[in-house]
This record gives structure tokens, C-alpha cells and sequence, in this order.
């Protein structure tokens, strides 16, 4: 019987000691922190150039549009969309019937007011003279003092009534010269030599004046010679531009080719600033604030206004700067902040027993990158300066020929800490876009 009973508390001392060293074992996976695989790269010195990408239009630097500044039914049109024209050449003939009766009535009137004038300068000669003789009359008393006031107030208004006419004939040569204008306004021609790139009209249509409305837009004149690009820089992009920088442009119906241009103009207000208030809030709902600016294209191709645009400027340059992967670089809150605001909590919580607590402000998230020291990495918080498509500049807190780590994006952005262990993939060197 003895010996059933001392098996039987061996087994049960044995599941026992199985049971603990489980537990152990357990416990000790559990604190063992995993070991991440990372890629790396050396921190290095390099040349880098920032961008600000922008897309827009392609649309020619000097271009007119034509519009009648008189009302009428076009008779001639003898231009087509895509031809060429010279300055001076005839665009668009207006019916000039209407503009020539003006013109003749107009002339008339201004023959009637001369005719007019020379009569009352007559008038004038007569009753100077008779103003004189009777003055010496009077003088010498031989006619009385009522009939000398006849002659003088006869002067007097013959005086007024050449004033009278010659601002009638000043009136009616003004009539004149405005029929005559408007009657040369029947005929439209080239301001400059260029392109017909527009072509809204056709002969037999009746068009506006500009004089009192908008007017009616028959055509418009481009110099496809000298091209650039509108394009659209947001508000935050707008700062960093400035006339006299380089851009490259991509232009979608040239796909195997890339223009150079320089910023001529950067536009001082926003697009639509223009609006009313409510028309700018409502825009504002739609759309960001968006700054146009002009790009003079150096290369003289076939570009056609309208063409879409992508634009990357250079705005700055940084040249022999410490430089790392933009991979590299996370926010993270350091972890001497969190230790300090585990303090303050604590302190707080303990002075402020029987009374209301303050509301503390978050520690704030800094810039910093992962430092690998042997087989394990270090946070390190850094500041960074420009960047390009593929590096940031540091500007403090590396030194050149350090390793940090380059991917994956998972270790950097959620798995690693301060201390983590990690083994090494290789480095994650990205080539540099052409």
C-alpha cells in the first residue's frame, strides 16, 4: 500500500513543478521584447532642392480679345479660326448704313451751327457799331440816356448770342467727331500680329457695344510665339515663391518631354477676392484658397492655350546638408517629456487633494528619428530644414556617418521605441527621381 501512495505524491509533485516551470517560462516569453527587423541607412551630406508642385494652363503671354464697340450685324468675316493675321488687317466689318446717316446728320449740324455762329458774329459787328456811335452821342448829350440803354443792352446781347453760337458749333463738331468715330468702329482690325485662336462669330450675326455692357466676344488674338503657364499655388505654398525661379514643366500632351520655365508674376490676391461676401463663402466652402502664378516657357514648341500643365518649382536649395530618408522621420512625444509629465501628474494629483484639478496641456510631439546603437535603437529628436522627393535636411541632432533607421514604415511610425531591439534587413536606399 506504501508504495501506490508515494507514486501517486510523486505525480502530483511532478505536475506541480511541470505547472510552475510552465508558468515561468511563460512569464519570461512574455517580458523578452520582440526583435524587429529594420532597414538602415548612414546619415550623409547631400545636395537638396525643394519643390512646390502646381498644375494650371498653358496659355499664351499676350492675347486679345475682340469685341465690337458698336452694335450691328456683322456683313464680313474674312478670318477662320487657326489663321494667321498681320497688324491692321481686316477682322470684322459691322453694317456701317445706320453709322453713315448719323455721321451725315451729324455733319449737317455741324455746317447749321457755323452758319449760325458767322450770324451772330455779324449781329455782333452791327450792334458794336451802333453801341459806339450812339456812346458818342450820348457824351454829347444829343440823345437821351434810355435810348443810349437800348443800344448797349442790344451790344450786350449780341455779345451773348456769339458766345451762345460758338459753343453750339463746339457741340456740334463734337457730334461729328463722335459719328465719324463710330462709323470707323464698323470696321475691326488686328491690333497685332498673331493667331486666331478663338472664333465665337459668324457673318450675319447681330453683336453688342462695349459702350454701355460687356459687348459680344467675336475672336480672340494670341501670339502663340511667347507661351506660359497659369497655374495654381496654394496658400501655404505662395510664401516660398518669388519672380526670377526655375520650374520644370510636364505638359500632358508631351509625354516624353519636359519645358523649362521661370516665374514672371505671382499674384497678390487670392482667386475670387474679387466676390461678394457671400459668393467668397460659399466658394470658400467648395475649394481651397488657391494664388495664381505666371510661368514663361523658355522652349518655343507647338503649345496650344488650354493645354493642362503640371509645374514643379524650386524654391530652395540647400547644398552639403546632413540629409536622411524622409522615411526616417516621425513624430513621436520624446521620452524625457513623458517622464516629466508622469511627474508633474503625479505631484499634481498629490497637492491637489480636496480641490478642483487644472487641465494640463498635452506634451507636445517633436520630429524625431530612430539612432541605431548595436542591436538596439535610440529616439533621438531631431529639426529638420527643407526637404525634396526623398530626403529631409537635419539641422540638428545628427551627426554625419550615423545609421538610422529607413523602414519599414510600421517599425517607425508604431513599433519602435526608445531601446527596442532590431536586426538589420539591409539598407532601404531610394534612387533619386529624374
Amino acid at each position: 500500500m506504501a508504495n501506490p501512495k508515494k507514486r501517486r505524491k510523486f505525480f502530483v509533485f511532478s505536475a506541480i513543478i511541470v505547472v510552475l516551470a510552465g508558468l515561468t517560462l511563460v512569464a519570461i516569453f512574455k517580458k523578452r521584447k520582440p526583435v524587429i527587423t529594420v532597414q538602415t541607412e548612414k546619415v550623409t551630406l547631400r545636395n537638396i532642392t525643394e519643390t512646390v508642385i502646381a498644375n494650371g494652363q498653358i496659355q499664351p503671354v499676350k492675347q486679345v480679345v475682340i469685341s465690337p464697340e458698336v452694335a450691328g450685324e456683322i456683313t464680313a468675316l474674312p478670318v477662320k479660326e487657326g489663321d494667321r493675321v498681320k497688324k491692321g488687317d481686316l477682322l470684322v466689318q459691322i453694317k456701317p448704313d445706320n453709322y453713315i446717316a448719323s455721321r451725315n446728320s451729324a455733319d449737317a449740324q455741324y455746317k447749321s451751327a457755323i452758319a449760325s455762329k458767322e450770324l451772330a458774329k455779324a449781329q455782333l459787328v452791327k450792334a458794336e457799331t451802333e453801341y459806339n456811335r450812339n456812346q458818342e452821342l450820348f457824351s454829347n448829350k444829343l440823345i437821351s440816356a434810355s435810348a443810349f440803354l437800348d443800344f448797349k443792352t442790344q451790344y450786350e446781347v449780341a455779345k451773348l448770342q456769339y458766345e451762345n453760337a460758338i459753343h453750339l458749333e463746339d457741340q456740334a463738331k463734337f457730334g461729328l467727331d463722335k459719328a465719324k468715330d463710330d462709323l470707323s468702329k464698323t470696321t475691326i482690325v488686328a491690333p497685332m500680329d498673331g493667331t486666331i485662336t478663338r472664333l465665337e462669330s459668324q457673318p450675319g450675326e447681330r453683336v453688342l457695344g462695349t459702350s454701355f455692357n460687356m459687348g459680344t466676344e467675336i475672336m480672340t488674338i494670341s501670339d502663340l510665339n511667347e507661351m506660359e503657364a497659369l497655374v495654381d499655388i496654394g496658400e501655404m505654398d505662395v510664401v516660398l515663391l518669388k519672380p526670377g525661379q526655375k520650374a520644370r514643366l510636364d505638359v500632358d500632351a508631351f509625354k516624353d518631354r519636359k519645358f523649362s520655365g521661370v516665374i514672371t508674376e505671382i499674384a497678390i490676391s487670392a482667386k475670387g477676392s474679387g466676390l461678394s461676401a457671400a459668393q467668397a463663402a460659399n466658394n470658400s466652402s467648395q475649394e481651397a484658397t488657391k494664388f495664381e502664378a505666371h510661368i514663361r516657357v523658355n522652349e518655343k514648341d507647338n503649345l496650344r492655350p488650354g493645354m493642362s500643365v503640371t509645374a514643379e518649382i524650386e524654391t530652395r536649395s540647400r547644398t552639403n546638408v546632413l540629409a536622411v530618408p524622409i522615411a526616417s522621420v516621425t513624430m513621436r512625444i520624446p521620452k524625457q517629456n513623458k517622464a516629466d509629465d508622469f511627474s508633474a501628474n503625479a505631484e499634481e494629483d498629490t497637492n491637489s487633494a480636496g480641490s478642483d484639478k487644472k487641465s494640463k496641456e498635452p506634451p507636445k510631439q517633436e520630429y524625431v528619428v530612430f539612432v541605431v546603437e548595436g542591436d538596439h535603437v535610440k529616439m533621438r529628436p531631431v529639426k529638420i530644414g527643407i526637404s525634396d522627393d526623398d530626403y529631409y535636411e537635419i539641422t540638428e541632432g545628427l551627426k554625419e556617418g550615423e545609421k538610422v533607421v529607413s523602414g519599414s514604415y510600421r517599425a517607425i511610425n508604431h513599433d519602435l521605441n526608445d531601446g527596442t531591439k532590431i536586426t538589420e534587413a539591409g539598407s532601404n536606399r531610394r534612387r533619386k527621381k529624374l
